[in-house]
């Protein structure tokens, strides 16, 4: 069995798993979102509206933007593609280790793909020497924030002067924030008005814990491009149960915030639980840790056998066969994590 490209791969294994390789809300699906989807299943018998007027008039009151300035789709993945597709760059930058799926669309569009690399020994920390590498000819650049696997938010003030540094070069800049509302985060949404060359990639995955369900949007005040991205793909992307769903989820604007203030205290404490089995891992801001087995490379197989299933990074660029990444789960999960850390991991086997 190769590495799956993302975590939440649970059909491979004949066995249920606690699953710690898919980064969602710690407390789950919200009630009043799995009503309005089983609802809306009896309007199956119709087509969705391929505008998502309703949804995206809730996302709108949501998150303080104009209706007209969002684009919904099967899932952010599906938005990634649209955007590019619909702009087709002649040169893009991506982080490295970031989401795989910026490069995937990039190269599916023939665009030459360039990589910032994050260093281990920096932390991963985005820092402003990557202002240098963005010049003219430079079409496209995506950033994650929180990024993926890293779980650490750009800071603030070098995100405003990329941004205005993008706009001087003619880059189109691509922010992913669809973990921000599990951090402390403020995100760009204020700069959308003024920087059409700014995109924001948000979903509600994450912080509502609808993977299957697929639902993610961006944000952009550039109209034209918005509807060249409206053609780039299928009519009807997005299911009225999934559509239903999103309406409900924007009515429960205090459910990421519930889960901030468990991760405050559950994400210290499973790095710390990480850190005293003798693991490296990096101070995430979000609701995943990456951490470093160091030479041990099937701690995933290893845990599988003990109904936990975490993610191997093995295939994330700037990465090696013994990084991984875990969710931060329930109290009890979590403790559960640890405990089977502490049967495989050999060091610990030794004591």
């Amino acid at each position: 069995m190769g590495i799956p490209a993302h975590g939440g791969d649970i059909y491979d294994y004949k066995r249920p798993l606690l699953d710690f390789s898919a980064n969602l809300n710690p407390l789950g699906m919200p009630e009043p979102v799995a009503r309005a989807a089983r609802a809306a299943v009896g309007d199956a018998a119709h087509y969705p509206d391929p505008e998502c007027r309703a949804l995206r008039e809730a996302i709108g009151a949501m998150d303080g933007v104009s209706p007209a300035w969002i684009l919904c789709g099967n899932g952010a993945a599906d938005v990634i593609f649209r955007l590019v597709l619909a702009r087709r760059p002649g040169r893009a930058m991506v982080l490295a280790p970031t989401f795989s799926e910026y490069e995937q669309a990039l190269r599916a569009a023939g665009c030459p793909v360039e990589h910032w690399l994050l260093r281990a020994s920096r932390g991963f920390v985005l820092e402003e020497d990557i202002l240098e590498a963005i010049r003219p000819g430079l079409d496209m650049l995506f950033l994650c924030s929180p990024n993926n696997p890293t779980g650490l938010c750009a800071d603030d003030t070098l995100l405003r002067r990329i941004l205005a540094r993008c706009g001087k070069t003619g880059t189109r800049l691509v922010v992913d924030e669809c973990f921000l509302p599990l951090t402390d985060g403020a995100g760009l949404g204020g700069a959308l008005g003024d920087n059409p060359h700014l995109f924001l990639l948000r979903a509600f995955t994450k912080s509502f814990a609808i993977p299957g369900l697929r639902l993610g949007y961006g944000l952009s005040s550039d109209g034209a491009l918005l509807s060249a991205c409206r053609d780039s793909g299928q009519a009807w992307s997005v299911s009225c149960v999934a559509q239903a769903a999103g309406i409900a989820a924007c009515g429960c604007a205090a459910w990421p915030e519930r889960a901030r203030a468990l991760l405050r205290v559950e994400r210290p404490r499973l790095q710390a639980g990480l850190r005293s089995l003798g693991l490296e891992v990096w101070p995430g801001e979000a609701n995943y840790l990456l951490f470093r087995a160091e030479n041990i490379t099937d701690l995933k197989a290893l845990l599988v056998e003990r109904g936990i299933l975490i993610r191997s990074c093995a295939n994330y660029r700037g990465l090696g066969p013994d990084f991984y990444r875990t969710a931060v789960r329930l109290p009890e999960e979590n403790d559960r994590l640890l405990e089977a850390l502490g049967e495989v991991l050999p060091w610990q086997k030794q004591l």
